[in-house]
């Protein structure tokens, strides 16, 4: 074992350190010189692991300070850390072995003055805005009246009482009160609880829902309406389905809230006076509108009487409408006992005539003659008749077959005849008649040929004769020749079948 360490040199009496020794030494040192300091810098890199903790970078313009703050801390803060802020970090100087760094263990941290948290602001409303949570079309109206107001606010301070005297004053309406702190590290979450506390309850359940919501708040510093800010909050208040007013601090003072919410109003007083109209007004009128319609009902009601007395001074009197159906009513009366005496009188004659028909020989006569007919009728109904009108229809019927037989013929044979006659004719105006009388067509290239030198001309000819056709030669050799001559020495074609009409041709 001694071989293995040298021995000490003359002059050389330092000790000898091991690697964890020196580091517990220096962290020590470091922990004792720097147990509790405040350090301010800008936030460079964040990060935010599953397990809770945050760690993040504290730097200036020429140094960076590593930093982490546990779980339990990182839940308590109010400001959310985020890269570029600037912010006053309060904690213990310690270092990390494993790595051989140092980093502050951050106990607290706070916005390094105003200008910090308005860029921080500043970020988030330009953040939210991309987003369009401040777009006029995603803000609702109010309702005119509604029949219960959600208020989120401090229930000890005046702004509560402010908020129920107006209403009381206005439009007393109910009010559902939501305890919330107004400032501090609950605030954000309490009022974005409150928001959707309120939109989660049922309509007509046993804890009514609210028709509007006021978030309210009076006036303080940036860092007291700081909640307010909070992207939590904003979120809440843009997800709200109620329509919610804004009314955190004085007129001057804005928060992000403000921008997201329905409707803004410069002070908790002008929030209850946007909620409800003045009852008093509205009392006021309906009166009024109930003046001008009753002013309404008589005017239209006097028109229509005037009217009614125009119309009826252009009408006749009724004793003028009376006086010619009267007259007529006179004369009918008079008249009326000589016409019901002359037609008495014309009906006791026709009755009397009647009545010398009705003799009783004359209505035997007659049931007689009907007896006889229904007698006639009853013959042709036995089998006898019956075979008899058959056979007569059956005679009827060959004798109409008979007539038709006869009739088919002669037409046909009319026919006949008419067709034969215009064949005849045909025959005589055809000109194949001409043909067998010695004549002949001539054709040349297709074209009609009419004259000897039409014929010289073509390169060749086609004669029609009555008992075919012949085609002659080219046309130079017929130069000068007679055409009999021609003829003589020109083949004869293959007869062809006879045409009704000349096709371009001539007789000669």
């Amino acid at each position: 074992m001694s071989d293995l360490i040298d021995d000490p040199r003359e002059g050389e009496n330092a000790p000898e350190f091991s690697v964890s020794e020196l580091s517990g030494a220096i962290k020590r040192m470091i922990e004792g010189e720097f147990a509790h300091v405040r350090i301010k810098g800008e936030i460079g890199r964040v990060s935010f692991p599953r397990s809770g903790h945050v760690y993040l970078d504290l730097k200036d313009d020429r140094s960076v300070i590593a930093g982490v703050m546990w779980k339990g801390v990182a839940a308590r803060i109010s400001t959310r850390p985020e890269e570029g802020m600037e912010v006053v970090a309060t904690g213990r100087l310690t270092t990390f072995p494993g790595q051989s760094k140092y980093q502050l263990v951050i106990e607290d941290l706070k916005p390094a003055g105003v200008g910090a948290l308005m860029a921080m602001l500043e970020k988030r409303k330009a953040m939210l805005q991309a987003e369009g949570l401040f777009a006029p079309e995603r803000k609702k109206a109010l309702p005119y009246l509604p029949e219960i107001i959600g208020v989120v606010t401090s229930p000890s301070g005046a702004v509560i009482r402010d908020i129920l005297h107006r209403l009381r004053d206005r439009f007393p309406r109910k009010v559902l009160i939501w305890p919330v702190a107004v400032q501090g590290e609950q605030c954000a979450p309490q009022v974005a609880n409150a928001i959707e506390g309120f939109n989660s309850l049922t309509p007509g359940g046993a804890m009514p829902r609210p028709d509007l919501i006021i978030v309210a708040r009076g006036g303080g510093s940036i860092e007291d309406l700081w909640g307010f800010n909070e992207e939590v909050v904003a979120r809440a208040a843009a997800d709200s389905e109620i329509p919610l007013i804004s009314a955190v601090g004085h007129e001057t003072d804005t928060t992000l809230i403000d921008y997201v919410s329905d409707k803004r109003a410069p002070t908790p007083t002008a929030a209850a006076e946007l909620a409800v109209p003045v009852r008093l007004e509205l009392l006021a009128w309906v009166e009024e509108q109930g003046a001008r319609l009753t002013r309404g009902l008589e005017q239209g009601l006097r028109q229509r009487d005037q009217r009614l007395r125009d119309l009826s001074r252009a009408l006749p009197r009724t004793d003028m409408l009376l006086q010619t159906p009267r007259q007529r009513l006179d004369a009918a009366a008079d008249a009326l006992p000589r016409a019901l005496q002359s037609g008495v009188q014309t009906r006791r004659v026709v009755l009397s005539e009647k009545a010398g028909s009705l003799r009783a020989s004359t209505l035997t006569r007659m049931i007689e003659n009907r007896r006889e007919a229904l007698g006639r009728r009853a013959d042709r109904l036995t089998p006898v008749g019956l075979q008899r009108d058959v056979t007569r229809r059956r005679e009827k019927v060959t004798e109409l077959s008979r007539r038709l037989t006869e009739a088919g013929t002669r037409q046909v044979q009319t026919l006949k005849d008419r067709l034969a006659s215009l064949d005849r004719m045909r025959e005589t105006l055809s000109y194949t008649a001409t043909l067998e009388r010695g004549y002949a067509v001539v054709r040349g290239d297709g074209a009609l040929v009419k004259t000897s030198a039409a014929a010289s001309a073509a390169s060749s000819l086609e004669i029609e004769f009555a008992d075919g056709r012949v085609t002659v030669g080219a046309g130079e050799a017929l130069q000068g020749r007679a055409p009999a001559a021609a003829l003589a020495k020109a083949p004869a074609k293959s007869k062809t079948k006879k045409s009704d009409t000349p096709e371009q041709g001539s007789l000669f």
